[in-house]
């Protein structure tokens, strides 16, 4: 079995900064990627950034003002969100690609974090 766990989510002013964080604990071989979706009300979820060794990719709306991090030996993939605008509010989810201890190679989601931005 593998968890993901986000944590960091919140209310924050236009203007403001957070940072998310989510680790993944259980059955793990090895990472490939682990990245960050978002999903707003009444929206289909969206690609936000992800991070695979040697490479980050962002979504357009978020270049310049998210940055994508990982720490490799906590399992731990962060997201640090500057700038932040009432279109940035949304459910926003972890997800990894990675090994199992069985050599699959599984795709996982969290649970998801709330971030508020008001208008």
């Amino acid at each position: 079995q593998v968890q993901l766990v986000e944590s960091g989510g919140g209310l924050v002013q236009p203007g403001g900064s957070l940072r998310l964080s989510c680790e993944a604990s259980g059955s793990i071989l090895s990472i490939n990627t682990m990245g960050w979706y978002r999903q707003a009300p009444g929206k289909e979820r969206d690609f936000v950034a992800a991070i695979t060794v040697g490479d980050t990719n962002y979504a357009d709306s978020v270049k310049g003002r998210f940055t994508v991090s990982m720490d490799n030996a906590k399992n731990t993939v962060y997201l640090q969100m500057n700038s932040l605008k009432p279109e940035d509010t949304a459910v926003y989810y972890c997800n990894a690609v990675l090994i199992t201890t069985r050599y699959y190679t599984m795709n996982y989601w969290g649970k998801g974090t709330l971030v508020t931005v008001p208008s």
